[in-house]
């Protein structure tokens, strides 16, 4: 019943732009953590934002910092992240997902996550 799911991946030419989204039914979004994170093939899964209900904070990686822009609608129960300028270092199988109040250290300890969307930066 619960679920959260992504859409938006695909397949953009370095510099080039795409927009991801979660959306969740069966739980409210606006009272938890939420993250966004991705894994290249061979690689460990890296953190990429997340957004904090106990304080309203943004974090993220330095690797996407002025590129990336998480945000959230709270009336469609909905995540968005915006990437720009992309690099091909960016590909990889990205994934939302849910954790408490706070956003957590590591992967490991979110509750929830998305299926996945795949994200290739290639000429």
């Amino acid at each position: 019943q619960v679920q959260f799911v992504e859409s938006g991946g695909g397949l953009v030419q370095p510099g080039g732009s795409l927009r991801l989204s979660c959306a969740g039914s069966g739980f409210t979004l606006d009272y938890y953590a939420i993250g966004w994170f991705r894994q290249a093939p061979g690689k460990e899964r890296e953190g990429v934002s997340c957004i904090s209900p106990s304080d309203g904070s943004t974090y993220y990686a330095d690797s996407v910092k002025g590129r990336f822009t998480f945000s959230r609608d709270n009336a469609k129960n909905t995540v968005y992240l915006q990437m720009n300028s992309l690099k091909p270092e960016d590909t990889a199988v990205y994934y939302c997902a849910v954790a408490g109040y706070v956003c957590p250290k590591g992967p490991n300890e979110y509750d929830y996550w998305g299926q996945g969307t795949q994200v290739t930066v290639s000429s």
